[in-house]
């Protein structure tokens, strides 16, 4: 006899292979880059999958293409019932943002989903389960996962570990999860000697039911309470990966952040904990100008025992760090202790950081005309992302910000605006708002702009005069006027203006190609990128 529902605890890779969901009736809800996902794998593993989306077809039209012609039932459009898209499911499989603990999921569906939540407490055996795609992944993956949270410096933090793990040549290393690359369609040519490194938001963590290998937490301050009601109940959500991490891994917690460093005691796996000054036992840090560890244990699947280090545990030196701003020092601290727990050389961890360039949208510097540098930090969307911003860059600096207001407060990051900026260039709702906020913390230049086209120009303009005064100020000494720096940074989230902030950051750097092809010709470009 079929069972009335899937069990998820049932589930593994080798039956998938040999046929547990063949014919069963499965929904997957949300048709973004994780439903497509979702979709894609239930379909090959041989489920009948529904998908629903509130959004209209004609919205879902790219996402529908990336299903390359799998065959679905597709229940799309706010004029649908989702009920319909549950009915006789044996699994109910979501992407991250809908959960029925989200008052931002749809009033609709949260209702239904969490009925199902009750059913299931209750025992009912015709209720489906409910898993969002990173649990399942973690549930099927075969290979050890590492995972990465905090409120910033996450994504940076995942893509450099990745960096250093995959210069080992007898193990792949591959990225995903909240990155933008949702891996749950790639279970079935992942290898057990492979290292998955998955970022993992605040909309994902509530969702996990297993936790990885490896927790890596970068910092834990405050974000998304239009979400999660209330400072205490997000960090409830952070915690949650530290609670779930695999007794025969190991948590890597940043000392320099009080609420991380307390996760120290969570659970039963050891804890690696780094900061920005000596290192604590078995932990990493700096000492006269070195990343240095002191007695970092292996994990068991790398050889246990003390990482190898060179002498007085050197791994390298801080200046060989490519990247900007005391908060990627700490991002590669917490990158390099991983390393170290899967057995990387310090030869190899120093060579590879070497080559690492950063990650688009985070500090990624987009060109330079005329001794004006252009950094594209769009991923700024919270105060102290733009604080450690507007602290990696020497003077004189010109602020793009602004956006949609995300509700947190800003008066901290207003008097270090005030401190660190020259000028600042304000766009979308929050315009307004931030230019009052910024011209009381001190700020005596700030201009709106309309578009962010306009406001690059105008940054642009305000960086060069600066410059100009500062030249007519040491006429003999040309060459010793410093550069300037126009970063966006918005402080704010990009909906207003933008469908995410990848795509405000890709016009930024668009804006800014179009100012050098007009400066110096199309075929000259920027001088340098």
């Amino acid at each position: 006899m079929i069972a009335l529902t899937v069990d998820p605890d049932r589930l593994s890779l080798a039956a998938i292979r040999s046929g547990a969901l063949a014919g069963r009736p499965v929904t997957v809800l949300g048709l973004a880059r994780s439903g497509v996902a979702l979709a894609r794998f239930l379909v090959d593993a041989g489920a009948e999958v529904t998908i629903y989306d509130g959004r209209p077809a004609l919205e879902l039209a790219d996402s529908i293409e990336r299903l390359e012609g799998r065959p679905v039932r597709l229940l799309a459009g706010p004029a649908v019932d989702p009920a319909e898209a549950l009915r006789g499911t044996t699994l109910v499989a979501t992407s991250p943002a809908i959960s029925p603990d989200f008052p931002t999921t749809e009033p609709r569906l949260r209702s239904i989903l969490q009925g199902l939540v009750a059913g299931r407490a209750a025992g009912d055996p015709t209720v489906p389960a409910i898993l969002s795609e990173v649990d399942l992944f973690i549930r099927l993956c075969p290979a050890p996962t590492i995972g990465i949270t905090g409120t910033k410096g996450k994504t940076t933090t995942a893509a450099l570990i990745e960096h250093l793990l995959a210069a080992d040549p007898n193990h792949r290393a591959i990225l995903g999860g909240n990155i933008g690359r949702p891996l749950v369609d790639r279970l079935l040519e992942l290898r057990p000697d492979d290292r998955v490194v998955l970022e993992l938001s605040e909309l994902q963590l509530p969702t996990l039911s297993r936790g990885t290998l490896v927790a890596v937490y970068t910092n834990v301050t405050s974000d998304h309470l239009d979400r999660h009601g209330s400072l205490e109940q997000y960090r409830r959500v952070k915690r949650r990966l530290a609670e779930l991490v695999d007794p025969g891994g190991a948590l890597v917690l940043n000392a320099d952040d009080p609420t991380v460093a307390a996760y120290a005691g969570l659970g039963s796996a050891p804890a690696v904990m780094y900061r920005l000054e000596r290192p604590m036992p078995r932990g990493v840090g700096i000492v006269e100008g070195w990343i240095v560890a002191a007695g970092v244990e292996r994990l068991s699947l790398a050889g246990g025992g003390t990482a190898v280090t060179g002498p007085g545990g050197r791994i390298l030196p801080l200046a060989e760090l490519p990247l900007p701003g005391r908060h990627n020092v700490s991002n590669a601290l917490a990158a390099i202790s991983v390393g170290l727990l899967f057995g990387l050389a310090p030869d190899a961890i120093r060579a590879a950081s070497a080559t690492f360039r950063g990650v688009e949208h985070r500090l990624e510097p987009v060109g330079e005309l005329a001794g004006v540098r252009f950094v594209n930090d769009s991923q700024g969307t919270q105060p102290d992302a733009v604080i450690a911003a507007l602290r990696a860059y020497p003077a004189p600096i010109v602020l793009i910000a602004g956006g949609r207001d995300k509700g947190v407060d800003l008066s901290a990051l207003a008097a270090v605006v005030a401190q660190r900026a020259a000028a600042a260039v304000l766009i979308g709702e929050s315009g307004p708002s931030l230019e009052r906020l910024f011209r009381a913390a001190g700020l005596a230049r700030t201009e709106r702009a309309t578009t962010l086209e306009i406001a690059v120009r105008r940054a642009d303009a305000i960086a060069r005069e600066i410059r100009a005064g500062q030249a007519a100020a040491r006429p003999d000494d040309p060459d010793g006027v410093p550069r300037a720096t126009v970063l966006l940074s918005p402080a704010a989230a990009s909906f207003d203006m933008f469908p995410d902030y990848e795509a405000r950051g890709r016009a930024f750097t668009a804006a800014v190609a179009a100012l050098a092809a007009e400066r110096n010709g199309p075929r000259s470009g920027m001088e340098e990128r």
